[in-house]
This record gives C-alpha cells, sequence and structure tokens, in this order.
C-alpha cells in the first residue's frame, strides 16, 4: 500500500507540471522531436506543381487521369525515460533531493510526451536494473512514471550506467527518444567504456543526457572538520574544511569531472541539459528546447 502523503506528491507533481507544460513547452516539444519518417495518407488527384514521382500509376490507370499518393509525417515517437536512482541521488544540500528534481523533470518530459500522443516507457536503475515499465500512452500511466520514481525504493546502490544501456537496446525495437538521468558519478576506468556504450546508444536512438547536480558537490563551505559518508560504497571519511588546501582540491576535484562529462557528451554529439538542486528546473529545460529548435530549424 502506498502511503496517502506518496499520493498527494505526485498528484501534487502532476498538476504542477501539467500547467508547466500548457504554460512553457506548448509546441516545444512537438518542433523539437520529429517522427520517424513519413507514412501513407490518402491518394488525390494530380495538381499542377505535385512530384510526378508520387503518381500512383495503379489508380490513375483505373480512372484514367493521373492520381498521387499523399504521405504525412509519422508523428508517433516512443519516449523512455532512463532514471539513476543510486544512493548519490538521495543527497541534497538545498531544498530538493536529486531523486525529486529527477521526478520532477521526468514528469514534464513524460507529460509532454503523452500530450503528443507519444508512448513513454520508463527504466529504473543503480549498478542494476531495478524496474522497468514498457511505453505506453495514457494519463494514468504516466502518473505510474511520476509514483515510481518518487517512491521506488532500490535495491542497489551504486551506478551502472553501462548496463542501464545495454538494457536499453535490449527492450527497444525501434529509435527512441532516450533521456539518461542521472549525477553520472562513476569510477573514472568507467569512463573509456561508458563513452564506447553512449556512442552507441547514440546512434541507435536520440539520446539525451539530463545532469543532476548539488552545489555542495561543487564547493565546500568553511566549516571545519566534516565527516563525510560515500552513500555508493559506504565508506566514512573525514576532513577539514577549513584548511584552504582541500577545499581548492576538491573544487578542483570536481571541475575536472564536469569538464571531463561536457567533453564526453561534446565528443560524440550527444545533447545534454545540467540540472541542479538550487535552480529552477524549467530554465534548463526552456534553454535546451530553444537550442534544439534553432538547431533543427
Amino acid at each position: 500500500m502506498i502511503p496517502k502523503e506518496i499520493l498527494q506528491k505526485v498528484k501534487q507533481i502532476e498538476i504542477t507540471t501539467g500547467r508547466m507544460v500548457s504554460d512553457v513547452f506548448a509546441g516545444q516539444y512537438h518542433s523539437v522531436f520529429k517522427g520517424q519518417g513519413i507514412e501513407f495518407d490518402e491518394v488525390r488527384e494530380y495538381q499542377p506543381g505535385d512530384d510526378i514521382r508520387t503518381i500512383d500509376w495503379n489508380v490513375t490507370a483505373r480512372h484514367g487521369r493521373p492520381f498521387v499518393k499523399k504521405f504525412v509525417e509519422e508523428r508517433e515517437l516512443t519516449v523512455m525515460i532512463l532514471v539513476d536512482v543510486s544512493q548519490s541521488s538521495r543527497f541534497a544540500s538545498t531544498h530538493a533531493l536529486k531523486s525529486q528534481l529527477a521526478a520532477e523533470v521526468s514528469a514534464v518530459l513524460a507529460t509532454s510526451a503523452i500530450r503528443n500522443n507519444d508512448k513513454v516507457g520508463l527504466i529504473i536503475f543503480t549498478d542494476k536494473i531495478e524496474k522497468f515499465i514498457a511505453p505506453r500512452k495514457g494519463l494514468k500511466h504516466v502518473l505510474r512514471v511520476i509514483r515510481e520514481v518518487l517512491y521506488f525504493e532500490p535495491e542497489g546502490q551504486g551506478t551502472d550506467i553501462v548496463h542501464a544501456l545495454e538494457y536499453l537496446n535490449r527492450v527497444t525495437t525501434r529509435k527512441t527518444i532516450s533521456f539518461l538521468i542521472s549525477d553520472f558519478f562513476v569510477g573514472v576506468n568507467t569512463w573509456p567504456v561508458l563513452k564506447k556504450r553512449l556512442t552507441t546508444a547514440n546512434k541507435r536512438h536520440d539520446m539525451i543526457a539530463v545532469t543532476l547536480n548539488d552545489p555542495r558537490e561543487k564547493e565546500l563551505p568553511n566549516c571545519g572538520v566534516l565527516a563525510l559518508h560515500d552513500a555508493e560504497s559506504g565508506s566514512l571519511f573525514h576532513i577539514d574544511t577549513s584548511d584552504a588546501g582541500v577545499r581548492n582540491q576538491y573544487r578542483v576535484s570536481n571541475q575536472r569531472r564536469l569538464a571531463q562529462r561536457e567533453k564526453l557528451f561534446n565528443s560524440i554529439g550527444m545533447d545534454f541539459m545540467d540540472m541542479s538542486t538550487d535552480v529552477p528546473y524549467v530554465d534548463a529545460m526552456v534553454k535546451f528546447f530553444l537550442k534544439r529548435r534553432k538547431r533543427k530549424g
């Protein structure tokens, strides 16, 4: 039984993001994400200027006058949302956990897709595949997606993006719009194989990374000795934040990590949205949609 407060939170997110989609993203999603091709619509009489290559010779022969085939864009898409729910997503130094941010971003994406008559699927992962929900349409399905991202209690603690990408390719038979939502906290040794798998996935699908960030992951405050707990490895260690050298080393290390992440995305031509728990996510999403529309226009 799902607690009442969780159901209320799901409904609150659905209402908030529904309004946001109507007010902010109306038309943006449709203009950015095109269909997979064209499909036959109808046959009509030839008109001056029509491409003669579209003439339907069988119908033309039956009627004794030229007819052409009319095609329309195949609009229906499949949107896959891959959400990292490892222990590092349960971190926040501001008003919202990264997992809360992931749930709200997922809700906006799912609602936008459903309102454009697209299917939405969900893959929840840690260092294993925690849950898979096959792509479907409908408001009830969107509510289920939001509930699962918000409420799901994972068994794993670590992060294995490579495994999630491999699973995506196994459960999909056609090109999808895939949003990979994660803080991308992976080991240095993992980057080469991650790049390889992301490259493969990006060729098969339209992959977009949604990176989850928190201001305290970039810079430490000066507040004396801190006991820090690594949520994914379980290790506990202490650092003296009053030491300027320690704070600088922490800052430089994270700058290097973020630069490496951005370089990875750029090197394979993969779009990404940077989200932070201390900044309204709508700003990053609007910027992303405008950039995509401008590039594709």
